[in-house]
This record gives structure tokens, sequence and C-alpha cells, in this order.
């Protein structure tokens, strides 16, 4: 029984033979006793009324005998029958379990192993039925109830009656069976789709969908595996995105450096000055962008070191304004400085985070036009220290505010890289920020420049 499918339905098969036979185990003790004691219940009043007859048309218990009393075919013609005619017999109330005492405790009809004319005792007698004749006790009815002495008649209503409890029994086991293959049908065909498609993108096929049918934990399931696919087929097409990106990245200052190389070497370019530094800068470019994709792969592994202590985070911002001051002038942009008093400490790697504004505000001076403004303010925002990046430049679409963070992402596809940028210094500033358990996004508004905030958690309370 490998298969889940056959699994299921013996499981619920055997499930279902478990508590039909309980149940009828059950029903058939309860049915038994029950009936049983329902019958010779019912019974005690009519024998006690037919016992108060019989001693009025014999004028006492002399010659009682158990026809007389119960009646039915076992009558002799000849026998009394009263002015009623023939009485109808009581068929599950066995003749030889019948005892009448009368009001000194002397058995008048003897029955269940006593003989006549023996006394019962107090306590039995008071446990009988009585027997009035105007009102007056004559006797009492000694009639119990054992399951062992109930005659023929109650054993062929209770054979029917476990005949039909079977019956019941086997149609409940085809039902149960039944419902145990549209079960195990219901439960494994989502799991087969599962499987085809999981072996599908096996053979490399990602983009597998389930059709989800249920809100079960199975279409919980498919559902997850749905984003699965999504998942991988996005990553899948950001890898190939990337690929291509580092190959032209890579292919411009190659390319620059190579063709100056061979002009040089081939003795068509003078080695001046111009076409040493052309070399060089290119080499930097490319060894700024090895290193900016050597620190995406170790944050992406979880493998970036931090070395955290509490920072107050005027000096972060100090310190990366103070890096940018002069670039700064030269552009004709006004750096501002604003920090929250009294703001708590951030438990952060120092240089990390300076590498998160240097390369916020290396974005913003790209996009900031000559004269422009740019801000750097910190203050505490619901329990965490909100950083702020503001220019003046032309803002970012909405459409573009997540995607400015995507690696090699730019908003003019048509301008080339300049000033050095590699296109990875937010995607790595969102990276660090993350690794430091905060978060940073974009807000902007046409032509009201853009703000970059990141916030990190708070260590504590500023030191004094």
């Amino acid at each position: 029984m490998r298969s889940l499918y056959t699994r299921l339905i013996v499981a619920f098969l055997i499930v279902s033979l478990l508590g039909i036979v309980l149940a009828g185990l059950y029903i058939w003790r309860v049915t038994t006793s029950e009936f049983g004691i329902f019958v010779v219940a019912q019974s005690r009043s009519t024998i006690a009324t037919r016992l108060a007859e019989t001693y009025v048309e014999n004028g006492g218990w002399a010659g009682l005998t158990e026809q007389m009393v119960l009646g039915g075919p076992e009558v002799p013609p000849s026998g009394p029958s009263g002015p009623s005619g023939p009485r109808e017999g009581l068929p599950f109330i066995p003749r030889d379990h019948l005892l009448v005492a009368s009001v000194d405790r002397s058995i008048v009809m003897a029955g269940r192993g006593y003989r006549l004319g023996a006394k019962v005792s107090p306590q039995e007698y008071a446990q009988g039925t009585p027997v009035l004749v105007n009102g007056r006790e004559v006797g009492r009815l000694l009639l119990g109830y054992e399951p062992s002495v109930m005659n023929r008649p109650f054993d062929r209503f209770m054979g029917r009656f476990y005949l039909a409890l079977g019956l019941g029994g086997l149609g409940g086991t085809g039902i149960a069976l039944l419902l145990g293959v549209l079960l195990a049908r219901s439960m494994t065909s989502p799991l087969r789709e599962l499987t085809r498609a999981t072996q599908a993108m096996s053979r490399g096929d990602l983009a597998q969908r389930i059709e989800v049918r249920r809100d079960d934990e199975l279409g919980t399931l498919a559902r997850s595996f749905n984003q699965l696919s999504s998942d991988l087929v996005q990553a899948q097409a950001q890898r190939r995105q990337m690929t291509a990106d580092i190959s032209h990245e890579l292919r411009t200052p190659l390319s620059l450096i190579l063709g100056h190389a061979e002009a040089l070497a081939d003795g068509v370019l003078e080695p001046t000055q111009e076409s040493l530094d052309i070399i060089y800068d290119e080499a930097r470019r490319l060894t700024r962008l090895v290193d900016d994709l050597h620190t995406l792969s170790l944050s992406d592994a979880g493998e970036l070191s931090l070395e955290r202590r509490p920072t107050e985070p005027a000096l972060l911002l100090q310190a990366a304004a103070a890096a940018h001051s002069a670039d700064a002038e030269a552009q004709g942009l006004r750096l501002v400085l604003d920090v929250a008093p009294d703001l708590p400490m951030v438990d952060v790697d120092r240089d990390r985070i300076i590498q998160v504004l240097h390369n916020l505000l290396s974005n913003a001076r790209r996009y900031t036009p000559d004269g422009g403004r740019i801000a750097l303010s910190a203050h505490l925002a619901d329990g965490a220290v909100q950083f702020r990046v503001q220019d003046s430049g032309p803002g970012i679409p909405v459409e573009q505010l997540n995607s400015v963070f995507d690696r090699f992402y730019r908003s003019d596809k048509a301008r080339p890289r300049s000033g050095g940028g590699s296109g990875l210094g937010l995607a790595i500033a969102r990276s660090i920020v993350e690794r430091h358990g905060g978060r940073l996004w974009a807000e902007s508004a046409p032509q009201q420049g853009a703000t970059l905030i990141f916030e990190l958690p708070a260590a504590g309370p500023a030191a004094s």
C-alpha cells in the first residue's frame, strides 16, 4: 500500500468499520436490556389487572394457573376465560417466570424456583406489583427481568432486530467505502497536480501554476506553491537581467582600458597624462563595481560582518556631511543638517551606516541641479531613529519608488553611467539597513525632490 490514495481509502474504511462495530455492540447491549425492561414494565400492569379479574372470577387464589393470567393459544377450550372471552397472550413473558404471593406472603402461583405455599421475604414482597380488587390489595405480582429466561418470541424479535442492525452496518460500510474513495480522490488530486508541477520545475520549466479550488490546508499549499513558482520565475528573470547588466557595466570600462592600451602599444597614442588618467579612472570604476558586487553577495548570504556598538545619530550625519561638503560646494549645492535633540543611540556598525549615508548623498547629488539643496535630518519616529536625505531635484515618479532600490536600476535607461555610479549604491544601502534590523524606502512628489528614508531601532538614551 505505497499509494497515498489507497492508504486513505483503507484508513477511512477501517475507522468506519470500527465505528459501526462499536455502535452495533452498544446498540445490541442497550436494546436487549432496555427492551426487555420495557416489556416487563408494560406487562406488569396488564398481568396485575388479569390477576385481579381471575381473583374475582374464582373467588380467591385457589386453582390459579398461568393460562388464566397469560392467556394465548395454550389456554384449553374448557378453561376459564371470563366474561370478556379468551385473553390475548403476552408472548414475551415466559410462563414459568410468574410468581404471585397473597397478602400473607404465601406463594399462590409458583415460578422462578419457588414452591406453592412457600413464603417470600418481606423485602421481596415489598418490591412486587400490588393486585387490587375494589381498592383492596389481595396479593402481589413478583415479576422480574432476566434476559436469559426471556422466551422464544423475544428471541425471534431480537433476531430480526440483529439482522436489521447487520444489514444497516453493511450498508454503512458501503457508504463509508464510497465516501472514502471520494475523499481520498479529493485529497490526492491536488497532490498529484503538485507532483506533476514540481517534476516540470525540476526539468527547468519554472512557470508552473496549480489551480486553487479549496480553502483548506491543501488550498494553502497550492497557493504557496504558486507564490514559490512566481518568485522563482521573477528571480530567474532578475538573475538574467543582472548578468546582462553586469556584462554591460564591465564592457564599457574594459573596452576603454583595452582600446587605450592597444593604442598606446601600437604607438597610435602618445603616453600622455590624459590617456593614463582615463585608464586609471576606468580601472577604479571596475574595482568599485567588483567591491559593490562583493558587498551585495555577502549581505545576501548573511555573511556581511557588522561591528555594532551604540552610536549617536548626530555623529553619523556629521561624518557623512563632512565627507561630501567639498563636492557639494563644487556643484553649487547647499548641505543642510537637522538633528533633533536628545535622540537615543543606535546600535550599528558605524562604517556601514556611514556607507549608507554616502550612497544616499551621492544619489541625491547626482539628481540635484546646481544651486539646489540637500537636507540631512534625524528624528525619533515610533520608537525608532529615522534618517532622511532630501534633495531638491525633479523627484521620482510614483511607479518607480520601489524600483530605485533594484540593482543596476536607472530611471533613464538611455542615460549612461556618470560620476562613477555603479547602479548598486541604493541596493547596497537597503541591504545594509535591513541587516541592522531597519528598513529603507523612498518618498517623492512631482517636481518637489525625492526623500530617501531609513529607520534604525533605538539602542538607548543619548549620551549626555
